[in-house]
């Protein structure tokens, strides 16, 4: 992630707070190079975190890593429904008008 020109100390990776083998770097110097950081995600495969005041603050991840996420978050919303819907079958539901009367909605 050396853009030429920069000292190689402006891209030593941080140590984060909990054990992670992701490299971690500055906001700043992720600002001052945000091509390269890009690069080294998109390309490199790479799971960078950005930290501030040594704190971690957010991550940099490939686009594949979200795709995954979202799959994940969906089968999660997915069972919860199948688990709702199974429970409207046992319990029944509650009438609108019943919850609005026991809210002192209009």
């Amino acid at each position: 992630m050396c853009n030429q020109g920069s000292s190689a100390s402006e891209f030593m990776i941080m140590p984060t707070m909990r054990k992670s083998t992701n490299p971690a770097v500055t906001t700043a110097v992720a600002r001052k190079n945000f091509s390269d950081l890009i690069n080294r995600v998109a390309y490199g495969k790479d799971r960078v975190v950005l930290t501030r005041r040594n704190k971690p603050l957010a991550a940099v991840v490939p686009i594949e890593d979200i795709a995954l996420i979202e799959e994940i978050e969906d089968r999660e919303d997915l069972k919860a429904a199948q688990a709702a819907l199974r429970e409207v079958k046992r319990k029944g539901t509650i009438p609108w008008a019943r919850i609005k009367k026991e809210l002192n909605l209009p």
